[in-house]
C-alpha cells in the first residue's frame, strides 16, 4: 500500500506541476493579451486622428479645386476677350492704314495744283 500511496503521490506532484506550467502560459498569453489590446486601442486613437485629418485635407483640396476652377474660367474668359481684342486692333489699323492711304491720294491732286 505504501508504494501505491508513493505513486499516488508522485502523479499529484507531476498532477500540480502540469496545472502550474499550465498557469504560467496562460499568464504569458495574458500579457501578449493585454499588449494587443492597447496596441489596438492606440491604432485606433490614431486612426481617428488620421481620419478626422484626411477628411479636412478632402474638404481643403475640394475647396482649392473649385477656386482653381473658377481661375480657368476667368483665364479663358480673359484670353477669348484678349484675343478679340487684338483681332479688332488689327482690323482697326487695317482701316486705319485705308483710309490714311485714301486721304492721302486724295490730297496729292490737291497738293499738285497748289504747287504749280
Amino acid at each position: 500500500m505504501a508504494a501505491q500511496g508513493a505513486i499516488l503521490q508522485n502523479h499529484n506532484n507531476e498532477l500540480v506541476t502540469c496545472i502550474e506550467e499550465l498557469r504560467e502560459k496562460r499568464e504569458a498569453l495574458q500579457v501578449q493579451i493585454r499588449d494587443e489590446e492597447l496596441e489596438k486601442s492606440k491604432i485606433q486613437q490614431d486612426l481617428q486622428v488620421l481620419t478626422k485629418r484626411l477628411s479636412h485635407i478632402n474638404e481643403s483640396l475640394q475647396r482649392k479645386v473649385l477656386a482653381r476652377e473658377e481661375y480657368d474660367k476667368v483665364i479663358q474668359e480673359t484670353e477669348s476677350a484678349y484675343v478679340k481684342i487684338l483681332e479688332s486692333s488689327q482690323t482697326l489699323l487695317t482701316i486705319l492704314k485705308k483710309e490714311s492711304a485714301n486721304i492721302a491720294r486724295k490730297r496729292q491732286p490737291h497738293e499738285s495744283a497748289l504747287a504749280r
